[in-house]
């Protein structure tokens, strides 16, 4: 007679072969895994009336990107190349979080809307620790829909031109990225 550990050992394992197999089934129907890499350019207003990232919330009078606790929203248009009349291919559209007590992090936490005809309608999900007064910045991409269903990989983000005068930034996003490449992705 087998003794109940005996019974559970043999459950786990069929049940685990049974979830490898289902696994290997799904991931036949999600198409052969893809490699891109990719450099976008978010154009970046921090002040003014068509600002496109603004502080919501600070825990003092005046905000600042040092400021533990100050929480920002952004909604950036990324393009194509640095110049700010280049072809707008989406949206990064989210939230950063001045996390570190001493104003070193933020943590991260952005979509990717793609709006042009190659990718219109995927996104791309970024999320991690910014070390943000590093010239290099890495962050992790956790996800992704579309022409990026399942997307990992990662990210590095550098502050190519700064404009305090007209509060402008460019920052250079170059992304590295596995998904599936399914052809009956239908958007």
């Amino acid at each position: 007679m087998a003794t109940p550990i005996r019974k559970f050992t043999k459950l786990s394992f069929v049940i685990i072969l049974l979830i490898s197999f289902l696994t290997f089934l799904k991931g036949d129907e999600l198409g052969e895994l893809k490699r891109s890499s990719m450099t976008l350019y978010f154009q970046d207003y921090f002040g003014g009336p068509n600002a496109t990232m603004k502080p919501v919330t600070f825990s003092a009078d005046a905000w600042s990107f040092k400021q533990f606790g100050t929480i920002f929203c952004t909604d950036d248009p990324i393009t194509v190349t640095m110049d700010q009349g280049s072809a707008e291919i989406g949206r990064a559209q989210g939230i950063y979080v001045t996390s570190a007590l001493d104003g070193s992090n933020s943590h991260v936490l952005i979509s990717l809307v793609f709006t042009n005809k190659e990718f219109g309608g995927s996104t791309l999900e970024v999320q991690g620790a910014s070390k943000q007064f590093e010239r290099v910045r890495e962050v992790a991409v956790v996800g992704g829909t579309g022409k990026f269903r399942l997307a990992r990989g990662y990210a590095t983000f550098e502050t190519v031109h700064l404009d305090l005068s007209l509060s402008y930034s460019i920052i250079e996003g170059n992304f590295t990225v596995w998904h599936y490449k399914n052809d009956r992705n239908t958007l």
